[in-house]
């Protein structure tokens, strides 16, 4: 059988799951993209693009750029909420869906009245225009593949169990996702209690990424880049924002990091200390405690906003997929590589992992994953194993 009858199935509609299926595609093969939300990009797609007065490499723009190219090939079917319902093989897999209909009637709602809340429906209906153009989805319900490409993603840690910090319960305490949407959404960030620019603005760096008492001890290797390079777009729209940034250890950024870095230091304040508290003020100001790494004397500060770097966490869907699918999980809760050096291949023949399913990742290491893990769908394939 040439490759051009062969058929893949890609689970999950991210950056790795889009470029997947995108070079499956020019490889002549058919892709069936399964996505359980409502549009394409998962949490890539609601970042923001970074430029000041050059390119700051955040990779934003790849996943509209890619997304398009999805949207866009004849040989891609795409099915929007949906889920995996059961998968078995024999030759190939049989694959089964099922409809996630949970915010069915919001997006209704929202494709009604898109304007009356913007941010609250691009949460539902997509972050991209590129998704309009996904109206008329493919419906059908079970369908055959030779291989699979497992591409679910991650779950953002959930700032909540970070209780002393505030989130949840003090507005004015936003997580980097949120900042990237916040961005995207009003074209600069706002404090969410009355919509205006902050003066004084904090990050704090780590949060639910290596931390012990959480169990947590990878790096999320995301959070250092999108905080650093969000804090110089505010500084570009402000420059008398005021920044400070509370780090364990600053990660580097790519090829360009440390004159990156050294513009950062010059531009902003950084604080090797993680703070503990956090309190309410005046005007939904935010007071932060924090100890002097110089002397150990404790020390306050006041902000307008806080936001908190959260990190890269397993999939909520890995344990269920991990079954349905028959490959292991890691220790820590990402899909396990039967190989160590070559991180897309399973122990079940004809699935491979791309993206953060396998562990973090940012945007072109996800894409580069994605690449790798085409290149064993075609030789695995070619061999007819």
């Amino acid at each position: 059988m040439s490759t051009e009858q062969k058929k893949v199935t890609v689970i999950g509609g991210g950056i790795a799951g889009l470029t997947a299926a995108w070079e499956l595609s020019r490889l002549n093969m058919d892709v069936d993209i399964v996505e359980k939300n409502s549009f394409l990009g998962g949490h890539a797609i609601q970042f923001c693009c970074k430029a000041t007065d050059e390119c700051l490499q955040c990779g934003a723009c790849s996943v509209e750029k890619m997304l398009k190219n999805v949207v866009n090939a004849p040989n891609i079917n795409i099915h929007l909420s949906a889920e995996v319902d059961t998968v078995s093989k024999n030759g190939k897999f049989s694959v089964s869906l099922k409809q996630n209909t949970g915010d069915a009637d919001k997006k209704k709602a929202c494709d009604a009245g898109y304007d009356s809340d913007p941010a609250g429906c691009a949460a539902l209906r997509g972050y991209s225009k590129n998704n309009a153009a996904l109206e008329a989805c493919d419906t059908a319900h079970q369908f055959d593949a030779d291989a699979i490409v497992l591409a679910s993603g991650f779950q953002p840690f959930d700032a909540t169990r970070k209780s002393t910090y505030g989130y949840g319960t003090f507005r004015n305490v936003i997580t980097g996702l949120e900042m990237e949407q916040n961005r995207r959404v009003n074209g600069s960030v706002l404090r969410p209690s009355d919509g205006k620019p902050p003066q004084k603005v904090a990050f704090i760096q780590c949060v639910g990424s290596r931390d012990e008492r959480l169990g947590n001890l990878w790096c999320s290797k995301v959070c250092c880049p999108y905080a650093l390079r969000t804090a110089e777009t505010i500084k570009h729209d402000n420059p008398d924002a005021e920044i400070t940034v509370f780090y364990m250890d600053i990660q580097n950024t790519g090829k360009n990091f440390p004159s990156f870095y050294d513009k950062c230091k010059a531009d902003m304040s950084f604080v090797r200390n993680i703070p503990v508290d956090v309190y309410p003020m005046e005007d939904e100001q935010l007071r932060i405690r924090y100890v002097q790494e110089e002397d150990g004397v404790p020390e306050d500060a006041i902000f307008d906003l806080l936001v908190l770097s959260i990190g890269i966490m397993p999939g909520a869907d890995n344990a269920d997929l991990s079954d349905l699918l028959k490959i292991e999980l890691n220790q820590d809760g990402f899909f396990a590589s039967a190989d160590q050096l070559n991180r897309t291949l399973t122990s079940e023949n004809g699935i491979f992992i791309a993206g953060t399913a396998q562990g973090p990742k940012n945007i072109p290491s996800s894409m580069a994953h994605a690449g790798q893990a085409v290149c064993e769908v075609a030789k695995y394939l070619k061999g007819g194993k």
